[in-house]
Formats: C-alpha cells, structure tokens, sequence
C-alpha cells in the first residue's frame, strides 16, 4: 500500500474514533513524524480527508479537524434515512437467503459479543451488515452515495459507543431489518430500518447534550 494510502488511512480512524478530536490543528511535519512517512504522502492523505469533509480549512490554523454540530447530525440521518430505507427494500429483493440467515444468528448471538470488554467483534458484525446490504441491493449509486456519507455516520456513532442499553437495543434492530431482508420483505426492512435510525438519532442527540452539558 502506498505511503499516502496509509496516512489517510490512519488519520480518517483517528478521526472516527475521536483519537483527533474536532478542532484539533493537522501540522504537515507533526504528522509525518509520527506517522513516520514524508510530508508528500501527509499532504496527499490531507487532501483526501479535506474532500471527505473529515477536515476542514480554518483560517491561519491551517487545517483542523473538523466540527460535529447537532445540525450535522440531524441532516446526516436525514440522509441515512432516504438511502438505508430504499437499500433496505432493494436488498430484500436482491437477497441471498443463506448470507441474511447467517447474519440473523449472528444478531442473535451479538449479547454475549456486546459482553466483551473489546467490542470489536460486534463492530465487525455491523460492519458484514453494512456489506451485505449492499451487495444485495446491487445498485452502484445508492452504495456509493453510501458509503461517501459512512466515515462521518461512524465518527458520531462513537459518540453514544458506550452506551450499553442502546447497543443492545441496536443489534435487535438489526436483527430485525436483516430478517425482514431474509423474508423478502421490503417494506418491512425499510420500516425496521426507519425505527433503528430513529432510536440511534435519538441515543445520539441526547449523549451530545450530556456531554455538553457535562464540559459546562
């Protein structure tokens, strides 16, 4: 892989998982030391995380990591809600019933995974979800249009990650688009797919007012 490849990739997850937190300055030679690559390979990386809107131009700081506002929020769920809703009932019609089966006694099993100090492997889990999703959906665009809004939907799920109680709740949502998906049922997906996006806004506006609430 080369060295570009893997400054962005390393700084996007620094940034989703809030190690680079919002405002933070990206200096060019700060970051290829410790990356331990050349300022070339930093800069091009940079660029990539400026279009992905990951970091943005502030001024004389140079660029920073960049802001999550409730705003952001809300029109990114927004969004999720029209693309998830129609792959949802896209994938119900281009499903393989094995790999939704599968996944369904994943999601049943996913309470003991969420028991684990590491939750890693539950992360993997929706992660397979993710996938199969669009694999069944089979439309290029919608997936696409998906996955450009995926890194910033990741970063402010990591605001409610610790949340054990909405965890639980998550995977029996999940568990119930991925059967309605197995059945062929498309609007039952969709509906599911409505009522988990519905809940996870809900978990993380409220843990973005506890934490603000809490830095005052």
């Amino acid at each position: 892989m080369r060295a570009s490849e893997l400054a962005y990739a390393e700084l996007r997850d620094d940034i989703i998982d809030w190690r680079l937190k919002p405002g933070t300055v990206l200096a060019e030679v700060e970051l290829s030391e410790r990356l331990g690559v050349s300022r070339t390979p930093v800069r091009e990386a940079l660029s990539r995380l400026l279009a992905d809107g990951l970091v943005a131009a502030q001024g004389g700081r140079g660029l920073v990591v960049s802001e999550v506002s409730t705003t952001d929020i809300a029109q990114l769920f927004e969004l999720r809600q029209a693309l998830e809703q129609q792959l949802a009932r896209r994938a119900a019609i281009g499903r393989d019933e094995g790999t939704f089966d599968d996944l369904a006694e994943q999601f049943r099993n996913a309470p003991a995974l969420l028991d684990r100090p590491n939750r890693s492997e539950y992360y993997a889990l929706v992660a397979r979800f993710d996938s199969a999703m669009d694999a069944a959906a089979a439309n290029p665009y919608l997936v696409a249009a998906l996955r450009t809004a995926r890194p910033h939907l990741a970063r402010v799920r990591r605001i409610s990650q610790d949340n054990a109680e909405r965890l639980r709740a998550a995977a029996r949502e999940h568990l119930l688009i991925v059967e309605a998906v197995a059945a062929g049922d498309g609007e039952l997906a969709a509906s599911a797919t409505h009522v988990h996006l519905h809940q996870s806004l809900a978990s993380i506006l409220a843990s973005t007012t506890l934490q603000h609430e809490g830095s005052q």
